[in-house]
């Protein structure tokens, strides 16, 4: 299911701020008309390529900040365990440093109202509610603007990780798009020409490029 252009689904639920202070109401309706948001799920605490994504969001915080973006993250483990995470060094495997909201969904529903939840639950011939899949997140990542709305969607299964230059990139071309009302061609970086959404301003960008 795509989110693209639609609402992006409302919560509330506690979370980790600023590296280690648990709140217990955290939602993105904070950011409404204030801010975009880069949402991230990632499947576990205390595993392995997750660390290296959440540091490297960590590490482009301020390039997010500088264009008014909130990095948010989210994982189906509790709020302890992203406490408890927060607290090894990154040389040992952990998340140290990590200052923006890791929110925890530990319902699920967060994952399953985003389309990002690996597994669903079904009754089985016992009239019993059972989980097929592991029941974590996908490596999945929208791109929310002011109006709550969900511009950009990306889901990687649980081995690849992503790219953090591309959410940047998206990011820019999103803003550039908002402010200019020009479209953004395949590989567009910030600096780069931009077209007019027209035939004419097409075949002229084709014409150069």
């Amino acid at each position: 299911m795509s989110l693209v252009g639609k609402k992006a689904p409302a919560f509330n639920a506690q979370a980790v701020i600023n590296g280690g202070e648990i709140v217990a109401d955290f939602s993105l309706e904070q950011y409404i008309g204030k801010k975009h948001v880069i949402f991230f799920f990632y499947p576990k605490d205390f595993t392995f390529v997750c660390p290296t994504e959440l540091h490297a969001f960590q590490e482009k915080l301020a390039e997010f900040e500088k264009r008014n973006v909130a990095v948010v993250a989210c994982s189906t483990d509790t709020e302890q365990s992203h406490w408890g995470w927060l607290q090894v060094p990154k040389a040992q495997g952990g998340i140290q440093g990590v200052k923006y909201p890791i929110v925890a969904d530990t319902t699920k529903t967060i994952s399953m109202n985003f389309d990002a939840l690996f597994g669903e639950y079904e009754v089985d011939e016992n009239n019993q509610l059972v989980a097929n899949g592991p029941m974590i997140a996908f490596r999945a990542l929208y791109l929310i603007d002011k109006n709550g709305v969900v511009r950009h969607q990306l889901i990687n299964d649980l081995p690849l990780g992503r790219n953090v230059e591309e959410a940047l990139r998206v990011v820019d071309a999103l803003q550039f798009n908002e402010e200019n009302g020009e479209v953004c061609p395949a590989n567009w970086h910030k600096g780069d020409t931009a077209m007019k959404a027209t035939h004419d301003g097409v075949a002229n960008y084709l014409a150069k490029h």
